[in-house]
Parts: C-alpha cells; sequence; structure tokens
C-alpha cells in the first residue's frame, strides 16, 4: 500500500510547524521544496541541521527533494551550470536525510513538445551520471509549463532516456492543465504507470466559459482519485503520494508565475488550512478503497 506525504511549502516555512501537521494527520513523510523561505539548494549547514534535526525529532522521513531542476531555458549554458549546481546541493542534502528522490523537469517550452524532446534529452548525461554515482532516482514531472507536460511526452521522454535512474513523478492534476493533456485516471495513469516512482496530488477543475484549468480542493476536481488510488493500491506501488495541494481556502488569487515556481512565505500563505482540507477529502476517499 501507498503512503501518504506532504509538500514542505504546502504547510508552512517553519519545521516544527510541518511536524505538528504530519503528527495530526500521521503522515510519515516530507518532501522539501521550500522551508525557511529557501528553495532545498540554497540552504546553509545550519540550516540543513536545524531541518534535519526536527525531522528526525518527530519521526519524519524525507520522500523527495521538490528541486526546481531543469526549470530553465534550454540551450542556455550559464542557466545549465546552475542548474547542475542546483542537482548537486540537492543530492547531498537528499543523502544527509536518507532520500532517493530528486525531482527533475525539462525545460521551460517555448516551442512544440513532441518536436523537442530529443533536444532536451541532449542534455541529460551528466545529470544521468551525477544519479548513477549517488545511488538516487532523477524523477520526472509532467509539468505543463515544460517540454514535458503530459503523461504522453512523459512516457515519450521515459522511454527515450532508457535509463534506471530516471524515472517519473505522476501529477494527476497537472494533467488537467496540459494543452495536450487526456483524462488523468485512467487513460494518463495507463500510459505511465510502468514508470512512476512517485505520485504528486493536486486537484483542477476546469471553470469559466472558456474552461480554463484552475486548482481546487483535492477529490473535488476533474481527477477520479477515488479510481485512481484504488489502481495505485490493486498495481502494488508502495511509493509516496505527495499533497501538492495549490489551492487556497481563503480563495486568494494564485498568479501564474507562482505556479510555475512556487514557494517562500507568499506561497505558505493560508497553506495549513487548505492542506487541512484536502487531507479531510484524502482520508474520506482512502477508507472506501
Amino acid at each position: 500500500m501507498f503512503k501518504l506525504a506532504i509538500f514542505s511549502d504546502e504547510v508552512s516555512q517553519y519545521p516544527k510547524e510541518l511536524a505538528a501537521f504530519c503528527k495530526k494527520w500521521k503522515i510519515g513523510a516530507v518532501e522539501i521544496r521550500t522551508l525557511l523561505n529557501k528553495g532545498p539548494h540554497n540552504f546553509s549547514k545550519e540550516e540543513r541541521k536545524q531541518i534535519k534535526s526536527v525531522l528526525k525529532d518527530n519521526g519524519l522521513n524525507v520522500c523527495s527533494i521538490a528541486s526546481p531542476f531543469f526549470k530553465c531555458n534550454i540551450d542556455n549554458k550559464k542557466e545549465y551550470q546552475q542548474h547542475l549546481d542546483i542537482l548537486k546541493n540537492c543530492i547531498d542534502l537528499a543523502g544527509e536525510n536518507g532520500c532517493k528522490i530528486i525531482r527533475g523537469f525539462t525545460f521551460w517550452r517555448t516551442a512544440i513538445a513532441e518536436e523537442n524532446l530529443d533536444h532536451a534529452l541532449q542534455y541529460f548525461p551528466e545529470p544521468v551520471r551525477l544519479m548513477k554515482k549517488a545511488k538516487m532516482t532523477l524523477a520526472i514531472e509532467n509539468e505543463p509549463a515544460t517540454f514535458v507536460g503530459c503523461a504522453r511526452t512523459l512516457k515519450v521522454f521515459l522511454d527515450k532516456a532508457n535509463s534506471p535512474v530516471v524515472k517519473a513523478i505522476w501529477d494527476p492534476g497537472n494533467e488537467v492543465h496540459d494543452i495536450d493533456g487526456i483524462a488523468p485516471f485512467p487513460n494518463g495513469y495507463r500510459l505511465v504507470k510502468d514508470h512512476i516512482c512517485h505520485v504528486h496530488l493536486k486537484d483542477s477543475l476546469y471553470i469559466g466559459y472558456e474552461g480554463k484549468a484552475e486548482c481546487v480542493p483535492m477529490g473535488e476536481g476533474e481527477v477520479n482519485y477515488w479510481g485512481q488510488f484504488k489502481a495505485l493500491k490493486e498495481d502494488g506501488y508502495n511509493g509516496y503520494c505527495s499533497l501538492e495541494t495549490h489551492w487556497r481556502i481563503n480563495k486568494a488569487e494564485i498568479k501564474k508565475m507562482a505556479i510555475e515556481k512556487p514557494g517562500g512565505a507568499g506561497w505558505s500563505f493560508g497553506a495549513k488550512e487548505s492542506s487541512d482540507y484536502c487531507m479531510h477529502n484524502i482520508t474520506r476517499m482512502l477508507k472506501s478503497i
């Protein structure tokens, strides 16, 4: 059976508040995106010690480092080097916390996705080498702002990569936002299920006359999460499903730039209450599968 986790900044920027939330909901692991108003690649040594100490004292594992790796412009040598440094720092952080998964992306989408997958793959040999050396997995997320934005392109990319250290983060909610997306479950899931090493939980709904996708509470959107959870259980997935709420109970507008680069105190404003609401919905669904 899969296990639940939560994104750090979908609760708070403060490790102790994050730990208290996890205790309340009996969540055993966290996914570090931002804490102390910093990304996982920017923590000082003292901050890393502080975070590790709080998590250890509360019996919490780190299931994934939600790095922004390769959320950058393709063919930009300066950004490429910067992001290799980001990956190296995240590998160090993961190693200190017994974590084996680091999230990655496939560059900002500036052209037709299918025509640029081979191009993007040209930049992966060094990251793959680093991950093999660290004995960790680089998990590629279907992120609509990048070349790999949906289940179909995620499958194609991973088939082409053909590496044991490059796998999939399946985000059903992101599938709703992608222009090329299909029904997240069962269609999208069926395409990528053999590649999945980690799952993100968010929900989205087509709203208004133009049918714009917006994030909504878990279980109240387009994603058939009851079916998705049931399939994960029946298929023997025993990894983590990590809540990435992305919706705010106070109805505050989350701007496009923030959605593409989430994190920090502004992102965490109202997050705990919103994640509480989503955990109620998740708990109800899990009881019925």
